[in-house]
């Protein structure tokens, strides 16, 4: 970095020296002004990856950039993130990070063991990202997030010799507030984006799954039981055999919204947008029906 003489004047040496405070911009500015930067685990854990990469000083100086806005722009493609972050000069930096996209084993192993999955495929076609999906990763022996210096190649054109700088901290913690709210960024920059692991989980959903084995269906046995005359019933027919007093009804939201649509999937042959917003409107129909019969002392 350049450096200026006591007396006052610059050092011809260095004709380009910068001032410390960046030019300030009105950039995009971090929704997180202080504390934790981002909110859900995947962003947090991105986040995480780049702390044993650098220095804690350029970290606070890319999280002060990141949240004052001195990240002008901010492009996602398959393998590499582009950036241009305005510092103490006039002219933007430039800034580069690739994450070496997965390979097409890579994908095919992980893309199995989603789909073998009922679960984490039906949250991943709901647009969900479940929670424990690494550990389906770290099973196939495949990483979703860099884990050494090896899996991110960084490049910025400022003069600061350290790398990663604050520059690229800074549009690396904003990478951070993107996944928080599209955690399929994640998988655009490994090398497939949502259309294509969508695509790929329901194709193997349809047809690449072993039908599963079924036991033939044998009826249990019957014993002759007596029966009272149903002349002798009609007066309690349509009453309880037995008393309710120990009966309780326990009334909760699911555990999984849309869980048999989850677990069957929509249909290629419909609007995948419209049908769900149907289908939505008339759970949601029955559900509040079915509560309001529940709590009613009339008839359904």
């Amino acid at each position: 970095m350049a450096r200026r003489r006591r007396s006052g004047y610059y050092n011809s040496y260095w004709p380009h020296y910068e001032p410390s405070r960046p030019v300030a911009v009105d950039g995009i500015k971090a929704q997180s002004q202080r504390g934790k930067f981002v909110k859900n685990w995947w962003a947090d854990r991105w986040i995480k990856a780049l702390k044993p990469l650098m220095g804690s000083a350029r970290l606070g100086r890319g999280r002060r950039y990141a949240r004052g806005g001195q990240v002008l722009e901010i492009n996602i493609q398959p393998g590499a993130v582009t950036a241009r972050v305005q510092g103490s000069r006039r002219a933007p930096y430039k800034v580069r990070i690739e994450l070496q996209p997965l390979s097409n084993a890579q994908w095919d192993k992980v893309l199995n063991a989603l789909a073998g999955q009922a679960i984490f495929a039906a949250q991943l076609l709901n647009g969900e990202m479940p929670d424990d999906i690494e550990q389906v990763f770290d099973a196939v022996r495949v990483s979703l997030f860099p884990t050494s210096r090896n899996d991110l190649v960084t490049q910025c054109s400022c003069p600061d010799w350290a790398n990663p700088c604050k520059h690229i901290a800074a549009v690396y913690y904003l990478l951070g507030e993107r996944f928080d709210a599209d955690p399929f960024l994640l998988f655009t920059l490994r090398g497939r984006d949502q259309e294509a692991v969508s695509a790929a989980l329901r194709e193997r959903r349809a047809g690449g799954l072993p039908e599963p084995e079924v036991a033939p269906y044998v009826p249990d046995a019957v014993e002759a039981v007596e029966a009272p005359a149903l002349e002798d019933c009609l007066g309690h027919y349509w009453g309880a055999r037995e008393t309710l007093e120990g009966f309780t009804v326990r009334i909760a939201e699911p555990a999984v919204e849309l869980a048999l649509l989850k677990r069957v999937g929509i249909p290629d042959f419909v609007d995948a947008g419209t049908f769900r917003a149907q289908l939505e409107r008339v759970y949601a129909g029955v559900t509040e029906r079915a509560v309001a019969v529940a709590f009613s002392d009339r008839d359904a």
